[in-house]
């Protein structure tokens, strides 16, 4: 049975999909065909839970294929995860994926707004209620982690990087910025690759994947979470073409305000201790990271 021997770990929002959809298309690559099954983070929600619909995934995998791999985006927020990869598979290689956790956070509650799992669409106001998500509370009924929500805690993505490479040995690990990823993307494919053991595929155009979304219509999205939590509970994996129909007719793109000034000095000073420490671990300066009050608007 072939077995997953890298993984992205994370985090969200942070080019994890783009990353992977690059990945899927080399030859001697094997993607899970669901990106992000998050098997396992034990201590948080999995979809899935049971190792062999989990190594189901990978049944496609040959010979030829040198790496095979999946991409959960909470793996790097889990502190259970990557104990449990490495005692599933010691050689198993890590990806993760960083961004400012600033941008992060107010990328990572439109994320949340989108699927369906965030009930308070002004930010300011959700950012308010971390210390009650953090505690299970002021969720909706659709919210299957209710601390995904607390956004101060599931950005701090420098204490989970020091975490997992206090679990890990430095040398299976491999960090990218999202930053350099947009500035030269085949650079840091390149990389990748290198990570990997694979060869060089020629690839030279790098598509992003998961840009800022929207619902159309908030109540059709209600009644298709209805049926997909109908699906789960009865432990229904087919996938319908008509839901997933449904669900693309019901996005739209668009871009999103910038942080208020206010706000952002609010996550500066959140995370201004988390971003020093990244700064440390990855011997790297990042100070441009803070201070950065820009006017423009978002699309990520």
């Amino acid at each position: 049975m072939p077995k997953p021997n890298f993984f992205i770990v994370g985090a969200p929002k942070a080019g994890t999909t783009s990353l992977a959809f690059w990945l899927s298309a080399h030859p001697q690559v094997y993607f899970s065909p669901n990106k992000e099954p998050h098997h396992f983070n034990s201590d948080d929600h999995r979809s899935y839970p049971d190792l062999a619909a989990y190594e189901a995934l990978f049944e496609g995998a040959t010979e030829d294929h040198l790496a095979i791999g999946e991409g959960s985006t909470w793996y790097l927020y889990s502190k259970e995860a990557a104990k449990n990869i490495e005692a599933y598979r010691h050689d198993a290689r890590y990806i993760v994926c960083l961004r400012n956790p600033i941008e992060m956070a107010y990328s990572l509650h439109e994320q949340k707004i989108f699927l369906g799992y965030e009930h308070i669409h002004d930010f300011e106001q959700a950012w308010a209620l971390n210390s009650a998500r953090a505690e299970g509370k002021m969720t909706s009924t659709w919210c299957r982690n209710p601390r995904h929500l607390d956004y101060g805690s599931a950005c701090l993505i420098g204490a989970q990087l020091q975490r997992l490479l206090a679990t890990v040995q430095k040398d299976k690990v491999l960090t990218l910025l999202l930053d350099d990823v947009k500035e030269n993307p085949r650079q840091q494919y390149l990389k990748v690759l290198s990570f990997l053991g694979l060869p060089d595929d020629g690839r030279d155009i790098f598509p992003l994947r998961n840009p800022a979304k929207a619902r159309k219509s908030r109540g059709a999205h209600t009644l298709m979470q209805a049926l997909v939590l109908i699906k789960e509970t009865l432990g229904i994996r087919k996938s319908f073409g008509l839901l997933g129909g449904l669900e693309k007719k019901n996005v739209t793109y668009r871009e999103r305000e910038a942080l208020s000034p206010s706000m952002r000095a609010v996550l500066e000073n959140h995370f201004r201790d988390d971003i020093s420490l990244l700064a440390e671990l990855l011997d790297r300066d990042l100070s441009n990271w803070l201070n950065c009050h820009s006017e423009k608007k978002t699309e990520a």
